[in-house]
Parts: C-alpha cells; structure tokens; sequence
C-alpha cells in the first residue's frame, strides 16, 4: 500500500509540471497572438483606436459644415424620387392599401353613430390618397418631400453629434494630430507650434501617416446618413486629409492609451518567459516519462476494478477528465495572461489552486488513458468488450423498441378496416378534446361546442358503447370455450369485423364440438386397440406357454409330443406374424420405409396374387369373379407392396366372405388412373362406420375367433397412402367394397 500512494504521489509531481508546460502551450495558442506584435501601437485594438480618433477629427475638426450649410448643399435625384414614388408600390396598390387601413375604423364609428369621428376618418383618408396620387402626377411635389426629409436628418445628426463632443475631447487629448486640407491648405492641428509642419520623431513615442476621407464620420455613431453625406460635408467627398496622428512621449502614463501600452509591454514579456519555461518543463517531462514505467506499473492494480465498467463509459469518463482539465487550464492560463493586472496574494493563490486541480485531473486522464491504450491494442478483446459497452445495448434496445413500434403499427393494420377505423376514431375524439379548449379562449365557441358535441360526440360514444358491449360478449363466449362450455352460438350482426370474430369463433365452437367426438371416438378405438392387441398377442403366446409346460410332464407319448410341438410351432409362427404386421404398420405410418417403384402391369400382378390362393380359393365354396382391362395396366409402384396389398386384400376376401357367396374383383382405368375394386359378401355382421376398419386391430371377426392380425387394412392403407393414391372403403349392409386409385405411368 505505502509503493501504491509513493506511486501516486511521484506521478502527481509528474503531473503536476506537465500541467504547468501544457497550459503555458495552451495559453500561447489562446493570447499568443495578442502579443505577438511589435508593441501595443500595432495590435488591431490600437488600430480601432486610430479609426476612432480620425472619425472624430472628420466630424469636429475637419469638417466645419454648419446645418445651414447642409441644407443648402442638399440635392435629390431623379432615382430617389423614382424610389421615394414607388416605395410602397404602384399608384394602385398604394390607394387600395390606404382605403383598407380606414374602412374598419369608419365602419366602426358609423356603427357607434359617431359621424363627426366618421367624416375625420374619411377626411385624413382622402387627404392622403390626394397626395399619393400628386406623388405620381408631379415630381416637384416629391422633391419637396424628400428635401423635407433629408433636412430633418440633418437636424438629427447634429443632434446626436453633440453626444460625441467628450469622447472626441478625451481622444484629442491623447492623440497628437497635424492635417492640412487639400482645398484651402488650413492647417488642423493640436499642437502648440502649428507651424511646425509635421510631427517630429524625436518628440513621439508613436507616429504614423493617416489619410482621413471627408465624410469619414458618416459610417461612426448610429449611421442611417449615407443619404445626406454630400450635404454635410458641402463638398466633394473624395476629398482626403493627408496628415499624421501620433502619441507623445510625455504622456501621463494614467492615460488609457499609455496604460493599454505599458500593459501590452509587461504581459508580453510574462507571456514570452511563460512559454518559454513550459516548453523547457515539457521537454522535462517528456525525458522523464521514460522513467515512469515502474511508477505506471504499481498503478496498474487498479486496472481491474477500472475494467469493470463497460468500454464506452471508459472512454466517456476519459473524455470529461480530459475536457475538464484542458477548460481549467484555460481558466489558469487566462488568470496568469491578467495577472499584471491583479498582482495580488489572493490571485496567485487561485492560480496555484487552479494548477493543483488542474495537475490532479491530468493525471487521472493520464491514468485512464494508459488502461485505455491497452485494451485498444487488443483488438478481439476490444471487440467483446464493445458488445457489453452501454452504447450497444441501448442501441439494441432502441432497434428493439423500433421494431416493436413498426410491427405494432403493422399489426394494427393487418386488418386495414380495424386500423383505419380505429384511427378515424381517435382522431375524432382528439379533435373534440382540442375543441374543448377553444371555449377557454373565446366563450362564443360554447355554443359551436355544445354542437359539435350533440352532432358528433354523443353518437360516437353510443357507437363506442355498442362496439364495447359486443365486443364484451365475445370475450365472455371465448372464456366459456376455454373453459369448455360451448352454450349457444354468438349473434353474427352486420358485416363489421367483430361480426366476422363472432363468426369464426362459432365456426371454432363447432370444431371444438366435432373435435370432442372426435377425441371421445378416439379413446373408444385406442380402447379397443389396447384391448385387442392384449388378446390377440397373448392368445398364441398363451398357447405356447401351457404346451410347453405340457412337453415338461413325463410319460408323453411320442405322437402327443409331436402333436404339442407342432401347435407351438404354429402358435410362434402366428405370434411373428402379428408382430412382423405391427412393427411394418408402425414404420409405413412413421415413413420410414423405402419404396422401390417400377414399371409393373397391375393385371399381371394381380393375377400372381390369385395364383398363390388359387388352392385355396378352389378349396372354398366362393365364386371369384375377376374382370381386368384389356390392355396392360402399366404404373410406377414397388411391386413387392402393390403385391401385399393384393395379398392382404385377397386374404380378408378368404377369410371374411359368407359361405358360398360370390366376390367380384376389378381392374379398369379412367384417364391417367387405374382403378381397383374389391367386393365381397361378409360373413360378419359390418358397423355402420367402415372407417373404423382402417383402425389397427380392427377386425370383421369382433368375436376375434378367426387368425387376422386386424392390421391388413391398415397396413393397405398405408402402402396406398406412399403411392399418392386413394382408399375407399364401403359397408351396404353385409355388402364389404374396397376400392383402391393408383396412378398410371404417364
């Protein structure tokens, strides 16, 4: 701890005298330029002084035109009273402008049956039109104005000339002054010796050559006389004084000239030797800089708490220390550029306080632009850093909240009814809520108010309330179908967009209607699912289990061992079928089965099928009837799955028809289609819902005595469902059809 603050301490003395150099450089740059001047006779603030002296001497001195003078000397040209004619326009306008500015005031003091007021109106009126309408019938009559007016300029100027007359005594006072006029050759002069011809070097501390026009003094003071400047000076304005201004040697030094001189000589040497030791400090500071490694190094231990604020706070507080030392050294420099002028203890002490503040938050910024510098330099470690930076996540979070007002704008225009109704809305009511105040200005607008109001506003809150209540009512339907009571359907009035909410929402009731039959179907059949795929895999697993118990028990015969075997051979083989039917049933509805599709003859394929039952179809009491088209029936299907859909079909046939009963089976085409029909007589008897049938396990046989698995259809439908083609099923009575769609090669 005791090397952190010796640390410290070295890199304030540090600095501390950089600082000082810096704000000695600062303050060259800030009033260097002031003093860098000869002496104080050839700064501008001098040169301002001159100007100031010369103005005077043409206004006192040089001119000595008296107001009779000047008005005499006055002349007006053809240009000032085309100017002073048409300075408010053409005869026209001007006539019209006078008429406007009298006709309320006549018309209000007819109304008030004051006439005497009236006919002094109309009387001031027709006066001044009668002189507009001389301005441009006689240019004499304009003359006479315009001399009128510049003959009152110049009783104004030499009005406020006099205000001048101290000033001028002050400047000739100061300034020594020999001018001889050009004309007459009269000399103008405040020396003692007028004959002395110029102003001697020797006697002066300053003198240089001035050339003061006539009418210099015109463009001093208020100004406005540019118009009458031949007139006051009654002669010839290119005229110049040639002659010379001076400031004696002998000058009391109270003078502000002489004060303003002797100030400019001591604050440029103080400035000259400022600057000069801040650059020998500086150089100082920048030698010694190579030795404050060590120094930056012990403070470096604050570089992590530094860190942990974001990047661009850093740099901001960097900013500010840095902007707040260079004001306060400002502020020290422009105390130490005044301080001839204050040499006081109080002063000096307010400049070393200024520089020990001063010293202190450059060495902060000193500080904090070294951590600054380090993290600069790594620039991946800048780039993490700048997305946890305040900037960035404002940004994000301004984008954000634009995004979030652009899509809620659009959002409220994705039904552009409801927006621009909703926007028709506010606005009306924003421009009744605005018409309101027009009453607190002018109680004369109660009455437009009160209409407005019954007009407007009482039949849109009756249009607001109506919209709210019904809008009110399809919030409450909808909290009921949450909650799962449908009730009655909403009234659908007119064609707003709320009737068309209502409108869907009843469509919804009714989906949710049809989906609750749906779901209440849906347990019944995966009920039954459970149920059947309970009995149908543990009946052969049944069997199996007791006649391999029966094989365990002694004294068997030879012929009753066989004949267990067998039935468990069978009863296993039965089993893998079932299982084999389920697991291929379960891919096709998942998809995952590959179909391999080629070219095949459906007539000839479904020939193959009939052949591999033709044993048993010739066993049966059935009466097949097959009809196939009369050419080729081509299609690009796996003909190993269109084979199993003849087979299971043909099998369900075999298995399900009545007793000698006669099944119909089909093959035709229409336009690009193949179509397959099944028909068989059931034995059982069917449900009124064939849908059912295409449901796993679901069998004709309900009293499930029979060997299906109940997964023939399903798996038919399956395979059909991969070939893009259509399954129809249809139960007229004990009347089973099947009719199958598949697409023919094109």
């Amino acid at each position: 701890m005791a090397t952190r603050w010796k640390s410290s301490i070295v890199l304030y003395i540090w600095a501390f005298f950089l600082t000082f150099a810096l704000s000695g450089i600062l303050t060259f740059f800030m009033s260097g330029q002031r003093y860098i001047h000869q002496d104080y006779f050839h700064t501008p603030e001098f040169q301002s002084e001159l100007d100031q002296i010369a103005s005077y001497l043409a206004m006192f001195e040089l001119n000595k035109t008296t107001p009779e003078e000047a008005k005499a000397a006055i002349t007006v040209s053809a240009e000032e009273i085309d100017e002073h004619r048409y300075r408010y326009g053409d005869l026209d306008s001007q006539i019209s402008n006078i008429k406007a500015q009298y006709e309320t005031r006549i018309q209000d003091a007819l109304a008030s049956n004051n006439e005497e007021v009236a006919t002094a109106y109309i009387k001031e009126r027709d006066t001044k039109i009668d002189d507009i309408s001389k301005n441009f019938s006689s240019d004499d009559h304009v003359r006479q104005k315009i001399l009128k007016e510049k003959e009152v300029k110049i009783d104004k100027f030499f009005k406020e000339r006099n205000q001048y007359l101290a000033d001028f005594s002050r400047y000739s006072k100061t300034f020594t002054y020999y001018y001889k006029d050009p004309n007459t050759g009269e000399v103008h002069t405040n020396l003692s010796d007028p004959d002395q011809g110029s102003l001697k070097q020797s006697g002066m501390l300053y003198v240089t050559d001035f050339s003061i026009p006539r009418d210099y003094f015109i463009h001093f003071g208020s100004g406005g006389y540019e118009d009458i400047s031949e007139a006051l000076t009654a002669a010839n304005n290119n005229v110049s004084f040639e002659g010379q201004l001076a400031i004696a040697k002998n000058l009391e030094d109270s003078n502000f000239i002489m004060r303003e001189y002797n100030n400019y000589k001591q604050n440029q040497s103080i400035m000259l030797v400022y600057v000069l030791a801040s650059g020998v400090v500086l150089l100082l500071c920048l030698f010694f800089s190579r030795r404050m490694a060590g120094v930056n190094a012990a403070l470096g231990k604050w570089r992590p708490y530094y860190n942990k604020l974001p990047i661009d706070i850093r740099a901001a507080l960097f900013a500010v220390v840095a902007i707040i030392a260079v004001i306060t050294m400002a502020v020290m420099s422009d105390s130490i550029s005044y301080l001839p002028l204050n040499p006081y203890l109080s002063n000096v002490v307010e400049i070393v306080f200024t520089l020990a503040i001063a010293a202190l938050l450059v060495m902060i910024a000193n500080i904090q632009l070294k951590f600054l510098m380090i993290d600069l330099k790594d620039w991946p470690n800048l780039k993490i850093q700048w997305e946890k930076s305040l900037m960035k996540k404002s940004w994000k979070l301004t984008k954000q909240f634009f995004i979030s007002v652009k899509e809620s704008l659009v959002e409220a225009f994705l039904v552009q009814s409801i927006g621009v109704q909703v926007f028709i809305l506010l606005a009306a009511v924003f421009f009744i809520g605005m018409a309101s105040f027009m009453t607190a200005i002018n109680p004369i607008f109660i009455l437009f108010y009160l209409v407005l109001l019954a007009a407007a506003g009482v039949p849109l809150g009756m249009f607001l309330l109506k919209k709210i209540g019904y809008f009110n009512r399809i919030v409450k339907k909808t909290n009921e179908l949450a909650e799962g009571k449908l009730g009655e359907d909403l009234p659908v009035k007119g064609k707003s967009v709320f009737a068309t909410l209502a409108g869907n929402i009843n469509v919804l009731k009714q989906g949710v209607k049809q989906s609750q039959s749906e779901q209440a179907k849906s347990e019944r059949l995966k009920t039954e699912l459970i149920s059947n795929v309970s009995h149908d895999l543990r009946t052969p697993l049944t069997s199996i289990i007791t006649y391999t118990q029966l094989l365990k028990e002694s004294g068997l015969s030879e012929d009753e061992r066989k004949a267990y075997l067998e039935i468990i051979d069978r009863k296993s083989k039965r089993l893998k079928a079932l299982i084999d039917d389920l697991f291929e049933v379960s891919k096709m509805a998942t998809g995952n089965i590959e179909l391999v599709k080629e070219r095949v003859d459906l007539n000839q394929l479904l020939e193959q099928a009939l052949a591999e039952y033709d044993e048993t179809i010739q066993a049966s009491s059935l009466q097949f009837r097959v009809t196939k088209a009369a050419d080729p029936v081509y299609a690009m299907v796996d003909g190993q799955k269109i084979w199993r859909v003849f087979d299971n079909l043909i099998g369900n046939i075999l298995k399900y028809s009545l007793e000698n009963s006669r099944v119909y089976i089909s093959i035709v085409t229409q336009e690009n289609q193949a179509v397959l029909t099944f028909k068989n007589v059931s034995k059982y008897e069917l449900s009124d819902n064939a849908d059912e049938l295409y449901e796993r396990f679901k069998r004709g046989d309900t009293s499930r005595h029979t060997d299906g698995s109940g997964l023939g259809l399903a798996i038919v439908k399956s395979i059909i469902d991969l070939h893009e083609g259509k399954m129809d099923i249809e139960a007229d009575g004990d009347l089973f059809k099947v009719t199958i769609t598949l697409w023919m090669e094109s």
